[in-house]
């Protein structure tokens, strides 16, 4: 680190000199004193310190007036009061008012040398808490879309330009990659944007009802049909409709769909008649459709149809350089909606997110940090608040596994056993992290009987 520039505060002048002389070579620190707080509040005015080490007792000033007015300046300068053991209360309060940190008289100069070790870590530390927000902010955030690396940086280029044009938009990631904030954001920024913005799963609905959530349904269509239905199509007219997990639509419906593309246009089902729409349509998948197309497993116009804008979103494991950015945003969200004050988090922390590979890419990293921000006992995250899984990684499981001689199902059961419990028991998540359909998830669940813990 840096050396910092210390102002000692004292109204004995041989303490004064001691500390001077022992924080510049003891230390290495740039040191200079001030008698009272008035002649400290002079040189502020001047220059600018890192810490102001002041006694806590002093004539005309003392130290807790002294704080109040450093912290009326809007300085970053960090305080440190000193004081007898008779004043520990005083200095107690002094720091719940935004004192760093206090040490009592007389001052042992390798406990005070510690002591200023510390709040200069920890100011390092807020101030790149304090950058990575402004950056977040200032220029790397594109309707609630976080990144500043390149890969990124392009999306955004994307989504600018054809946010305006009505074009057909497909999204390409893998799950929780953010497809659904970006069809968002395109949303939002047309000219459909006081429309509805209608989002529809395709592979969270039983096949028998996905025709009819889609584009409705006649009284007595089929059982159950007591009355007629509009569909989303209808629903979203005049806005857009996000179709997610488009490789999962049945033959019958991509017909259907692909007839909504080309004639602009509804029918119920058990209707003949015919019913026009203006929507635009933002489709998503985390499969690769040409290769679903060229396997006969999707309808070859359709996916031209579709394939009109491809955007292609990167793994959170290709962007490593914007965890930090969104690891920060969470902290803020989260803060907000347990009405905690995490003020960031510690390299030790730090370093386990960017280590860890994101198999459930920027949801996963959310629900770590909800997770741990719930967990916090201190101002920062720390490795303990993360979930196990980022502490002890997946190679733990794996070697465990052959060690043991575990069977394949064995070690996979153990796996998905591991995600439930670290998605606190939440399916819909747990088969995102697992890049598999809900529908999936319950059939692993059936065969091994998992419960999360």
């Amino acid at each position: 680190m840096d050396s910092m520039k210390i102002l000692v505060v004292d109204d004995e002048a041989p303490i004064r000199e001691l500390l001077r002389r022992g924080l510049t070579q003891l230390g290495g620190y740039a040191v200079e004193v001030a008698r009272d707080g008035a002649e400290a509040l002079e040189k502020m005015e001047k220059e600018v310190f890192d810490l102001v080490l002041t006694d806590l007792v002093m004539p005309e000033m003392n130290g807790i007036e002294l704080l109040r007015k450093i912290k009326e300046m809007a300085t970053d300068t960090m305080v440190m009061m000193m004081t007898a053991h008779g004043s520990i209360e005083t200095a107690v309060e002094a720091v719940k008012m935004g004192a760093v940190d206090y040490i009592t008289k007389p001052v042992e100069f390798n406990e005070l040398l510690i002591h200023i070790a510390k709040a200069q870590k920890e100011n390092l530390l807020t101030r790149e808490n304090r950058l990575l927000r402004m950056e977040v902010r200032k220029r790397f955030e594109f309707a609630n879309i976080i990144g500043k690396s390149k890969k990124m940086q392009e999306v955004f280029s994307l989504i600018e330009k054809v946010s305006p044009s009505n074009s057909t938009v497909i999204i390409y990631g893998g799950s929780g990659t953010g497809k659904e904030l970006v069809a968002k954001a395109i949303h939002y920024n047309s000219p459909r944007s006081q429309g509805p913005f209608i989002p529809f799963n395709c592979g969270a609905i039983p096949e028998t009802l996905i025709e009819s959530e889609l584009f409705g349904h006649t009284k007595g269509a089929f059982t159950g049909a007591i009355q007629a239905k509009r569909g989303l199509f209808e629903e979203a007219h005049g806005g857009t409709i996000f179709l997610d997990e488009i490789s999962t639509l049945l033959p019958s419906a991509q017909v259907k769909l692909l007839r909504v593309l080309q004639e602009k246009e509804v029918m119920r089902v058990g209707s003949s008649e015919r019913q026009k729409v203006d929507v635009r349509v933002i489709a998503a998948t985390n499969e690769d459709l040409e290769a679903n197309m060229k396997a006969g497993r999707f309808r070859e116009d359709l996916f031209y149809r579709l394939h009109v804008f491809p955007i292609f979103l990167p793994d959170l494991k290709d962007r490593k350089e914007d965890i930090p950015l969104l690891a920060y945003h969470f902290v803020d969200l989260y803060n907000k909606e347990t009405g905690k004050q995490i003020k960031g988090i510690s390299k030790e922390a730090m370093n386990l997110l960017m280590e860890y590979p994101w198999p459930g890419n920027v949801r996963e990293l959310e629900n770590a940090i909800e997770r741990a921000v719930i967990m916090a006992e201190q101002e920062y995250l720390v490795p303990s608040d993360l979930p196990r899984n980022l502490r002890e990684g997946t190679t733990d499981l794996i070697r465990r596994g052959v060690k043991e001689r575990k069977s394949l199902d064995e070690v996979k059961a153990e796996y998905i056993a591991a995600i439930l419990d670290e998605a606190g028991g939440n399916k819909k998540i747990a088969a995102e992290i697992l890049k598999v359909n809900p529908r999936t998830l319950y059939r692993f669940e059936k065969r091994f009987d998992l419960k999360a813990s």
